[in-house]
């Protein structure tokens, strides 16, 4: 793959590996410097329902908060392509951090979600009301954006439509808003040295009811861990869990 032409002098020196983890529509390459200093690559088409935009301006947003997360180092539009070039958060993540227990896991996880959920809402720009999101479901499902290979086991072969009924169906009402990630999964989760360092894949941050986040976060616990540390998980947050709203979110993360 050939980088920009404006970027080919800079980047020349890094030993580059393609990074295959992830489910975005985004190519992302990983830059390993001659100092042991890393740096990553992000790419993605330049079509009209591109998230790259997104997350660009989300990180820039995130660093003016103090959150954790990439530094924006310079962004392109070029080759028919966005491009962003971000630092690397320090550590492993949460999907593969080995000597972690599953108690050290979901205490990391409910400490940082709890941290970016307290931040003020007036602070956030980028408004993901079920309003906007159920509006973004249906305008990728008839662009045809939507993997059907990538449903989770109990929706493999429905029918895209029938989902984006039932999505519409089973919409909860009064949210309950907070500043959520958007795609709250382990491998999202960075830690160093047995510390949160920081948040990653951070496209769909936003301003979403509270479950957006806890319902992805819920499903990736009982895929990583067990459905057994649910439970432990809800506790340190501090919250009930829910599971309809589990359900809703998990089933409007399909369309995304």
């Amino acid at each position: 793959m050939s980088f920009p032409l404006a970027w080919q002098t800079r980047l020349a020196a890094a030993k580059v590996q393609r990074q295959t983890i992830g489910e975005s529509g985004a190519d992302v390459w990983r830059l390993d410097w001659p100092d042991g200093s890393c740096q990553f690559v992000k790419a993605e088409d330049d079509l009209p329902l591109a998230e790259l935009p997104d997350e660009i301006e989300r990180l820039r947003w995130m660093h003016t908060q103090g959150l954790p997360c990439p530094e924006v180092l310079d962004t392109l539009l070029a080759q028919g392509r966005h491009w962003l070039l971000m630092s690397a958060v320090p550590g492993r993540d949460l999907a593969c951090t080995e000597g972690l227990s599953p108690q050290q896991t979901v205490e990391l996880l409910a400490s940082s979600l709890q941290g970016l959920h307290r931040l003020p809402l007036e602070a956030c720009p980028f408004d993901h009301r079920l309003e906007h999101r159920l509006a973004d479901a249906r305008a990728r499902a008839e662009a045809g954006l939507i993997d059907e290979e990538d449903f989770d086991d109990e929706r493999q072969g429905m029918p895209v439509q029938s989902l984006l009924d039932e999505l519409y169906a089973s919409r909860p009402g009064q949210e309950d808003l907070v500043v959520t990630h958007g795609d709250a999964c382990l491998p999202n989760f960075m830690v160093h040295q047995g510390q949160f360092s920081g948040f990653i894949d951070c496209g769909r941050l936003g301003v979403a009811d509270r479950y957006q986040d806890l319902a992805l976060t819920a499903r990736s616990i009982e895929r990583n861990l067990g459905k057994e540390w649910l439970a432990p998980f809800f506790a340190l947050y501090g919250v009930e869990m829910d599971a309809e709203r589990i359900a809703f979110f998990c089933l409007l993360d399909e369309f995304f």
